[in-house]
């Protein structure tokens, strides 16, 4: 699992080059470009519209709502609501704000998808290596068993509608993974109904939705994380999501290569060569889902992949290996300066569950 941290680690090519592009074009003049500090990352906002007075308040209402939504769902304000379930549901019925139930709802259904793989109540083990990160002791054997005694998705209760429970004494979520997309995915939902159309917001680099299409174009071209640097994945994106995950780089630390993305069964970080981007119809579902696939890796994956509508993901390793799989958007390399077209496979060869159709439509 992810924590807020990994923002400063996902790709800056994924967010900085389309909006480099974007800003300094000379026939696009028309534009708001906005941000603000949230999440622990850099939300950023570019608005087309020939109202830019209008553009401008509505980019501000966007940022407000990310701002809102952090003092909600951060692990570091002890004001936060969720600051507050962490210190109160421990073998107890609390209410929760109504959306926080929503999300904590969405994301145990990832977690049942991907086998546990997927879990917000990996909080106390991603505190521990977070520790050990700033130039603490590595984790023990003995903290780690400790630790992993909290974590498990199975013993968060919801109870309809407003309601959650921890069946456990120690148990902290963290919404790391999930959070900053539905941040973007409300970001936008404002935008629309204040009549913006043409919009590009990303967190941080990790995730972005487009909105619309972009200035001459019918979409918003998105290059990808290519640990490989041989590929030049890109992506064209209308009303649509795509986020990256990739494990952050060794340290000075020795023994396990520490890491963001903790893998809840064993309590370490993931070791892994890949970076993956996953495109979705919302902000919400590809933030989660990219933390998601790359902890599956592509085998496992591909499986989850096949059942969800309108994903497709695409794993790229350091030697240039890659997987693709879904029936979403195509993905393309641009390597060797001549464009590659990739596309998804066109079948799933599972049925789609009833709760798939519910939290991802």
């Amino acid at each position: 699992m992810r924590w807020l941290k990994s923002a400063a680690l996902a790709s800056l090519t994924l967010a900085m080059l389309p909006l480099q592009a974007i800003l300094c074009s000379p026939q696009n003049s028309s534009f708001v470009h906005q941000k603000r500090y949230a999440m622990g990352t850099i939300f950023e906002i570019v608005i087309y519209d020939e109202d830019l007075p209008r553009a401008d308040a509505a980019g501000r209402a966007a940022l407000d709502e990310v701002i809102r939504l952090d003092g909600m769902m951060s692990n570091y304000k002890p004001e936060s609501d969720l600051s507050r379930m962490n210190q109160t549901a421990h073998f107890q019925p609390v209410h929760i704000p109504r959306e926080l139930y929503e999300l904590i709802e969405e994301s145990l259904f990832y977690s049942r998808h991907s086998n546990g793989q997927f879990d917000i109540s990996v909080g106390p083990l991603v505190d521990l290596w977070k520790a050990a990160l700033a130039g603490g002791p590595l984790p023990t054997a003995a903290d780690l068993a400790s630790a992993r005694r909290c974590v498990g998705y199975q013993k968060i209760e919801l109870i309809p509608p407003d309601r959650i429970q921890f069946h456990s004494d120690c148990m902290r979520l963290d919404l790391g993974a999930i959070g900053k997309g539905y941040a973007v995915d409300r970001a936008a939902e404002i935008l629309n109904a204040r009549g913006i159309h043409r919009a590009y917001i990303d967190a941080g680099g990790s995730t972005i939705y487009a909105l619309g299409a972009a200035p001459g174009g019918n979409a918003w071209r998105v290059r990808l994380r290519d640990p490989s640097r041989k590929l030049g994945p890109e992506v064209m994106l209308i009303n649509n999501s795509v986020s990256t995950s990739e494990q952050s780089a060794p340290s000075s630390l020795q023994g396990d290569a520490p890491g963001h993305i903790i893998l809840p069964g064993t309590g370490k970080p993931l070791q892994t060569r890949y970076a993956i981007s996953v495109t979705a119809p919302s902000a919400t579902a590809s933030d989660a889902l990219s933390t998601t696939l790359l902890l599956l890796g592509p085998t496992k994956g591909t499986a989850l992949v096949k059942t969800l509508p309108n994903v497709s993901a695409i794993w790229i390793d350091s030697d240039g290996q890659r997987t693709l799989v879904g029936d979403g958007v195509s993905f393309f390399l641009t390597g060797e300066n001549r464009p590659i077209h990739v596309s998804p496979l066109k079948n799933r060869i599972a049925a789609i569950s009833k709760a798939a159709k519910e939290l991802l439509p």
